[in-house]
């Protein structure tokens, strides 16, 4: 893929060339009093500004764009990016933010003249130092730093590689590296953690990583219907029926080894009928939920995460939520600080359990793109990279 590099290179400088970046913003927000909203969690700004701060050091004019949540393609206050320029004027003085993508009909559909209003500069930038409403003049160029939003093939994604001289930022390239590098270049022996609600999910990844990593060790909510395709009773714990057979059918490719090994709880923290959090085996009787791995588990898990050379972990243990039921999530965290292998962190739920163990600094690549990171896992590419890697204006 193109690099900023390679811009300025084809730009011959980028003093004074105006650059669209297209990041992602879509930050968590909450309830700041008075009716205002605040960022609950900036890590998805900071970390755009290495490219930001790259650009804006040579001198380009930099406007960068984002969607926020799902406005459905109207104006709607509650999902304006009006925080995220507030944070973004700190931390990166001189870049002007766009109003959110997805206020126009145009971006989730990839309409071709929304693609036209973007490189011709005919955006809403109410927020930095433009005028509300003001058009800006037409781009000279175009970066992608938005991993999280890359899997997309919507207007602001795949379209200005078509019509711009364009690049993939730092973030881009970081992300595109760590995670498509598991497919091809991980270190062995390889072993893939996942977790989250449901099976339905993930399926399309599951099968994928079954013929990459040596061993995929399941828990979370998904590990149910694995268990039920075992034959044992799972109380009240959730399960999706429909997809019995296909966890048997991966069940049993993985005995044969056709597949990876496929690990699954041997104990379960679960809350019966009477509201007590009980350890139990992995049968559970009726009125009982399961809502985390064991104690065992976390300690079998650990030993599969120390042997590793590469651990690649998305979705949590448990109901990590309620400390009742973090144990589990807190444990492969751990296990992955303490390793010696290369830890990626898939984003999403297992990013923010990170965050909230304090174990950020131990982990080798934390992505801020849950599905995007899962998608090109399964497929190896995703409608973001192609379209950097395709664009005639290279």
């Amino acid at each position: 893929m193109p690099t900023l590099e390679d811009l300025e290179q084809r730009l011959g400088s980028l003093d004074g060339r105006r650059i669209l970046v297209r990041c992602d913003f879509n930050v968590p927000l909450r309830d700041g009093g008075d009716g205002r909203q605040e960022i609950a969690d900036d890590l998805r700004i900071r970390a755009a500004l290495p490219t930001l701060r790259w650009l804006t050091e040579r001198g380009a004019a930099v406007t960068a764009c984002s969607h926020l949540g799902r406005p459905s393609g109207v104006l709607d206050e509650r999902y304006s990016l009006a925080p995220v320029a507030e944070r973004l004027a700190e931390l990166a003085p001189g870049v002007t933010l766009a109003e959110n993508l997805r206020f126009s009909p145009g971006e989730t559909a990839n309409d071709p003249t929304f693609v036209d209003a973007l490189v011709s500069g005919s955006l809403p930038v109410p927020f930095g130092d433009s005028s509300p409403g003001e058009e800006l003049a037409a781009f000279d160029g175009y970066v992608n730093d938005a991993f999280g939003a890359s899997h997309r093939a919507h207007a602001s994604v795949v379209g200005p590689p078509q019509r711009l001289p364009s690049a993939a930022g730092r973030l881009l390239l970081r992300e595109a590296e760590a995670l498509g590098g598991l497919r091809t270049d991980a270190q062995r022996p390889f072993v893939a953690v996942l977790g989250g609600a449901k099976i339905s999910d993930k399926l399309g990844v599951v099968e994928a990583l079954l013929s990459v990593v040596d061993t995929l060790v399941i828990g979370g909510g998904m590990c149910f219907t694995f268990l039920a395709a075992l034959g044992h009773p799972i109380g009240d714990s959730l399960c999706e029926p429909d997809f019995i057979e296909t966890c048997e059918r991966l069940l049993q490719a993985s005995a044969q080894r056709d597949s990876a090994d496929i690990v699954l709880p041997n104990d379960i923290t679960a809350l019966d009928a009477g509201d007590t959090v009980r350890q139990m085996g992995r049968s559970l009787p009726d009125g009982c939920r399961g809502l985390d791995i064991g104690p065992g588990s976390a300690a079998e898990f650990d030993d599969v995460i120390a042997a590793a050379r590469t651990v690649f972990w998305n979705g949590p243990m448990g109901l990590f939520e309620d400390e009742r039921f973090a144990a589990g999530t807190r444990a492969v965290a751990q296990s992955m600080a303490d390793s010696r292998a290369f830890t990626v962190v898939g984003g999403g739920d297992s990013a923010a359990a990170v965050a909230q163990f304090g174990l950020v600094p131990y982990m080798d690549h934390i992505s801020t793109g849950g599905g995007a990171g899962l998608e090109l896992i399964e497929r190896g590419d995703l409608p973001g990279l192609a379209a950097l890697r395709d664009s005639p204006q290279q």
